[in-house]
């Protein structure tokens, strides 16, 4: 079959065109299903590197000069002070590059020749910088190339990540010789929106605006004080993006358009489809999104990733760690703890990283951390700037312990320094990741994983108790806070911890070791490629993945179960829904639900800190103590000081207060949080809890029924 990737970035062959795991997946696929005998295309812009390509390929200048528009439609309240509409006059010339029996075709033009070293638009120049608008501009280049050079066969689209490609399956849906695939490569907010007056320009640009009806993709409103405290509160966990007025999510019209959803692992699949236990989950239900989501399960399918083929297997010449320690100004005697990503302080946990190092050296200075935060791409004569100064300060007040560098590397000083490493650290945060290839390296080189429990990096294993036989590293709890103390405490800890165990429990430390690195080597190109190379096949052939009844119990998804389900997989199905609570769903089930079965569904709901649920089941039990429990978990009570919120849940680790006013976090311990507020709020309390075992939950609480109940008495007239 003839396959066309469409991907922003894809050259995972050369350091200078590299700046994140995107260009790795697509390259490495590429190659693998052109070793398989099938034809491989690559659309991918040039990012102004064409000079550097012809001095170091044979790069082959296409008969393609492609004079057209793009027409801008400005959301006028992101975009002030700019023309609500303008026209971006182009001409797109194509360049090919044939490597390793794959054709790459780089597009180029006035904007796709922006950001060299960059590449990505700052999220920042949105409404500043036109060049924001350069993926956009792929996308339309991109497609005019593909029609104009493989229109005339059938051929699988494989587009990657979808705000880079959110145009392809509504214009190519209506196109039988195209089977549109849309590989999610990270985790976006799954709500992210585009403006969509620009939507509408651009599908009928391509003549496709007939053919999609946007009203369905738009979300309904959401009103009360509940919803308004997630809108304001969401976005600073990175899960959901700010709603705008006249915006369409891209991702609903993706999943609602193509022909395959393919992702990178289990546990992204899981997180994307139901955002378990996180604080957007319950917002997430009420968005459009979430329906066309569950709609589209039959079509989505977890293709799988990999390690890059020869980490951990192939030494490169002249590794040696106390030379490789050594050159980089560290001592080869001490535990070596490695970091390496592109500088994302948010994404990557590096504000956390770097305080938990401060902390760390302060008690014990005998660690060595090699840190490696790209800001600039790699290669000989690139000079990186600093990415942050107050990481360069920690680096500084360190010497001899913390190697710090902010430029990209090339895979043998990558491969280098991971074998002269013992641990290596992600504390990623807000699951933005997905496979996470650069952990997966470095586990293949033996070097034991500290990484948060992320449900989208469960393949890692590092999340599990470290006694466990398959266990490879250590954890710390996910984060959705932007400058998140707890996070940073936990790390400063599980570094403490792997430094005790590698210089007290030799054995210990080789048994993680060897599993990380056994773990890490199963994950092949190969098997990633077979994979998708079969469902593709098969899509053509009409046959989609499907969904199974066990996870469509898993999320929730009662209504999508066919009749025979409830018959055949009983079970699963009223296990699924004993662990939410669902009392309709159980005795769908279960018909004769007694009193023993109504305290299991009660404990599981309380569990979640689903109230709503709890009060449900609360009156079928008739129980004062639990009434009383439910009822009394929030008091508001006068105080010569304002007014005092007592919360008490057993399971609670954490609660903030969110008030239109702000947000105030109750401090405490044990399960009971207290704070006092200068004045009365004029509506209900809406809380966040953070649970034990990582669960987050909201709960509203009118101010009133707060109120500790009056004694028998109190407030008669005295007679």
């Amino acid at each position: 079959m003839h396959i066309v990737k469409f991907a922003f970035e894809s050259v995972g062959f050369d350091v200078r065109l590299m700046r994140g795991g995107l260009a790795s997946l697509v390259w490495n696929l590429a190659r693998e299903f052109a070793d398989q005998g099938h034809r491989v295309s690559v659309i991918t812009p040039a990012h102004g590197c064409l000079d550097h390509l012809r001095a170091h390929y044979p790069l082959e200048e296409l008969d393609h000069e492609d004079r057209h528009t793009v027409p801008l439609v400005l959301d006028p309240a992101v975009w002030p002070g700019h023309p609500a509409e303008l026209d971006l006059h182009l001409t797109t010339r194509a360049h090919r590059l044939r490597h390793e029996g794959v054709d790459i075709y780089f597009l180029s033009d006035e904007y796709l020749d922006l950001l060299p070293e960059r590449i990505y638009p700052a999220r920042a120049s949105e409404g500043r910088d036109l060049a924001f608008f350069k993926p956009l501009v792929f996308q339309v280049s991109g497609l005019r190339f593909l029609r104009a050079h493989f229109g005339d066969e059938p051929a699988v689209v494989q587009a990657y990540e979808p705000y880079y490609h959110y145009l392809l399956p509504p214009v190519l849906r209506t196109d039988p010789r195209f089977l549109v695939v849309s590989t999610l490569a990270s985790n976006m907010p799954i709500n992210q929106q585009i403006h969509r007056p620009q939507l509408e320009r651009l599908l009928r640009l391509f003549g496709a605006d007939t053919d999609v009806d946007l009203d369905r993709l738009a979300d309904p409103p959401a009103h009360g004080a509940l919803a308004e405290a997630m809108a304001a509160h969401l976005p600073s966990t990175h899960l959901a993006d700010p709603r705008i007025a006249d915006g369409i999510s891209y991702f609903a019209l993706v999943a609602a358009t193509s022909d395959l959803l393919d992702f990178l692992t289990p546990g992204q699949l899981d997180f994307y489809s139901a955002f378990r236990d996180t604080p957007f989950e319950q917002a997430f239900q009420n968005l459009t999104v979430a329906r066309i989501i569950e709609r589209s399960a039959p079509r989505q399918f977890v293709g799988g990733c990999a390690v890059p083929d020869g980490w951990g297997a192939r030494v490169p010449a002249g590794t040696d760690r106390e030379q490789a320690l050594t050159a980089l100004g560290l001592d080869p005697a001490l535990p070596t703890f490695y970091h390496v990503a592109r500088f994302s302080v948010h994404h990557k946990g590096q504000v956390e990283l770097f305080r938990a190092v401060d902390a760390v050296l302060a008690t014990d200075p005998d660690i060595n951390f090699v840190l490696r935060c790209a800001v600039a791409a790699g290669g000989d004569g690139v000079v990186s700037g600093v990415g942050d100064p107050y990481f360069q300060e920690i680096a500084d007040r360190h010497p001899g312990r913390v190697r710090l560098d902010w430029a990209m590397a090339g895979e043998e000083v990558l491969q280098q320094e991971a074998l002269a490493s013992d641990f290596c650290l992600f504390p990623s945060k807000f699951e933005l990741d997905s496979f996470l290839i650069a952990q997966g390296q470095l586990m293949a080189c033996g070097v034991v994983p500290i990484g948060t429990a992320q449900e989208v990096t469960t393949h890692y294993r590092h999340q599990l108790p470290r006694e466990h036989p398959d266990a490879t590293g250590f954890c710390v709890p996910r984060s959705f806070t932007e400058d998140d103390p707890l996070l940073a405490a936990a790390l400063a800890e599980r570094i403490r911890e792997a430094a005790r165990i590698h210089r007290e429990e030799p054995a210990e430390y080789r048994r993680l070791s060897d599993n990380a690195r056994a773990l890490a080597r199963r994950f092949t190109w190969r098997k990633a490629a077979t994979a998708r190379l079969a469902t593709f096949a098969a899509a053509a052939a009409g046959v989609l993945p499907g969904l199974t009844p066990e996870r469509a119990a898993g999320y929730g998804w009662f209504d999508t179960l066919a009749d025979t389900d409830w018959v055949t997989h009983r079970r699963e199905i009223a296990e699924a829904a004993l662990l939410r609570g669902d009392l309709a769903s159980y005795r769908r089930c279960v018909p004769e639900v007694g009193r023993p079965e109504l305290e299991q569904l009660f404990a599981a709901a309380y569990d979640r800190a689903d109230f709503g649920r709890c009060a449900e089941l609360g009156r079928l039990l008739d129980d004062p103590g639990r009434t009383a429990l439910l009822e009394g978990r929030c008091v508001a009570e006068r105080v010569p000081e304002g007014l005092r919120i007592d919360y008490r849940l057993p399971h609670a680790e954490s609660v903030l207060l969110l008030l239109p006013t702000g947000e105030h976090r109750l401090t405490g311990a044990d399960g009971h949080f207290s704070v006092v507020l200068a004045q009365e709020p004029a509506g209900p309390l809406v809380l966040l809890l953070g649970l034990r075992g990582g669960r987050s939950a909201w709960d509203e609480r009118a101010v009133d029924a707060c109120r500790p109940a009056a004694p028998v008495g109190a407030g008669r007239k005295r007679g």
